[in-house]
């Protein structure tokens, strides 16, 4: 009887309860679509459900539990949504083969939240019971929040991106602390990674610190055929990493690169053309500066002709990171604007509810929003309070790694610094590569990874007053 009162299950009944009241019942929570939706129904043969309503109904006003099916690769989103979108799909239609009710979805990614959640819950147990307790609570009142659960019921990459970090931890973890772990967890966790890693093109770069982590459990143990297959599978994720950013289409390249230079280096420039030709790129393209791709107004069209030869072929990221490096200021600069969008978990120009709900267009809901809500008003969104607090994490980090002698608490430790690079690189991703353009919402990783180095600096530091006390 006691094990049916583990602190695992128990969050499992506390965040699933959650989980239903906000997914499931009335009224319908969701996430209005931004025009992003389109990318995925194209390639899992989904649509609108109705093909008449206005564009404002359609987009950013109202979120949408029906969709019409379709036919499938009408277009292509390289992602490893598509697969669960397309396993949801097939279930739907089971049940309904009129439309496809989005909460098939979001149950989808729930089981996936839980499962991650009972991993980590149970296999990071110490003696301590009060640590215990407070891993569960954080674990419920952080990512159960409805910034984090409303998008389960749509077809954003969000949540594939939140589920699978939470995933890749969970099994991580777990391989350093079960006595002798076996190979079929070792592709779990490289398999929650590419999930991970394939989600999103933004996504792609994190591969490479991922395979180097599963490069030191494949020496955990010095089996052959365990170093053979974690060696193998750290180098699929390098290769998938490379496929996934070479193989992002290029209208999105085009797009993220008009964004990063015109919505990002150009945007307040204090000397527009002097920045355009230490881009190489000519002059005359400063009548652009501070506009976005999806502009309608532009003085040159953002799919005009001239601009392939002027702008698309002669500019790259590499070009972009040596313009930051010649000038830091600039970069600090767009760094501190993003500090600025970093504390909002959810898209708040996103509504949240069914138009037929009668609630004013772009409406939102605040159920279980404590966090999303604290996070929003309270924290410091400053370019100094994420520096402290990644400098102290790390801080702490590194000296846990030298205090401890056990490889495998090593390789724990080394994963929980993963995790703090994964939060950097979250943060600069979307800055180097699409400017300042919808911030609020290309930060959400960023924002997993700080919200799970929150929950275990106060689950470290509980643990470290409960230790000591226990000594006296």
């Amino acid at each position: 009887m006691k094990k049916y009162f583990a602190i695992e299950n128990i969050y499992v009944v506390a965040a699933g309860c959650i989980a239903v009241w906000l997914l499931f019942l009335d009224p319908f929570i969701g996430v209005a679509d931004n025009g992003d939706f389109l990318r995925i129904m194209g390639t899992a043969g989904l649509n609108y459900y109705d093909a008449m309503e206005s564009y404002g109904d359609r987009f950013f006003s109202f979120a949408h539990a029906l969709f019409a099916y379709d036919d499938f690769f009408r277009g292509f989103y390289p992602s490893t949504q598509i697969l669960l979108v397309t396993i949801a799909r097939f279930a739907g239609q089971l049940l309904n083969g009129s439309a496809f009710d989005i909460r098939i979805l979001g149950f989808i990614y729930m089981v996936l939240l839980l499962a991650a959640g009972y991993i980590i819950m149970k296999y990071n147990k110490t003696r301590c019971g009060i640590t215990a307790v407070t891993l569960a609570a954080l674990m419920v009142f952080l990512f159960t929040d409805i910034g984090y659960l409303a998008y389960f019921n749509t077809l954003f990459g969000e949540p594939v991106s939140f589920v699978f970090l939470l995933l890749t931890i969970g099994t991580g973890l777990m391989l350093t602390n079960v006595q002798s772990p076996s190979r079929k967890l070792l592709v779990l966790f490289f398999g929650c990674a590419l999930f991970l890693v394939c989600s999103k093109t933004q996504n792609a770069p994190l591969g490479i610190g991922f395979a180097l982590i599963g490069l030191r459990y494949a020496w955990m143990k010095e089996e052959s055929k365990w170093r053979i297959l974690g060696v193998a599978l750290a180098g699929a994720t390098v290769l998938a990493s490379v496929i996934m950013y070479i193989g992002a289409p290029k209208d999105f390249k085009h797009i993220n690169m008009y964004q990063t230079v015109f919505f990002g280096i150009l945007y307040d420039s204090p000397d527009v053309e002097g920045d355009l030709e230490q881009l190489g790129l000519p002059t005359h393209l400063s009548v652009l500066a501070g506009t976005n791709y999806f502009q309608s107004d532009t003085a040159i069209p953002q799919n005009d002709p001239s601009l392939k030869a002027d702008f698309y072929d002669r500019v790259s990221h590499i070009d972009v990171l040596q313009f930051y490096m010649k000038n830091p200021s600039r970069l600090i600069g767009l760094l501190q604007y993003a500090a600025e969008h970093s504390m909002n978990i959810r898209p708040y120009y996103l509504g949240n509810y069914l138009k037929s709900e009668g609630e004013p267009p772009g409406a939102l809901s605040y159920s279980f929003s404590g966090w999303s809500e604290f996070k929003r008003h309270w924290m410091p969104n400053q370019l100094w309070f994420i520096a402290v607090f990644f400098g102290l994490y790390f801080a702490v980090v590194i000296t846990e790694w030298i205090r401890s002698r056990e490889t495998r608490v090593r390789v724990r430790i080394e994963l929980l610094a993963l995790l703090g690079l994964t939060g950097i690189f979250s943060f600069m991703i979307p800055v180097l590569g699409d400017g300042r353009a919808d911030l609020s919402k290309h930060l959400f990783l960023f924002n997993v990874v700080f919200d799970m180095m929150v929950a275990a600096s106060i689950v470290w530091l509980v643990h470290q007053i409960a230790s000591r006390l226990r000594m006296r």
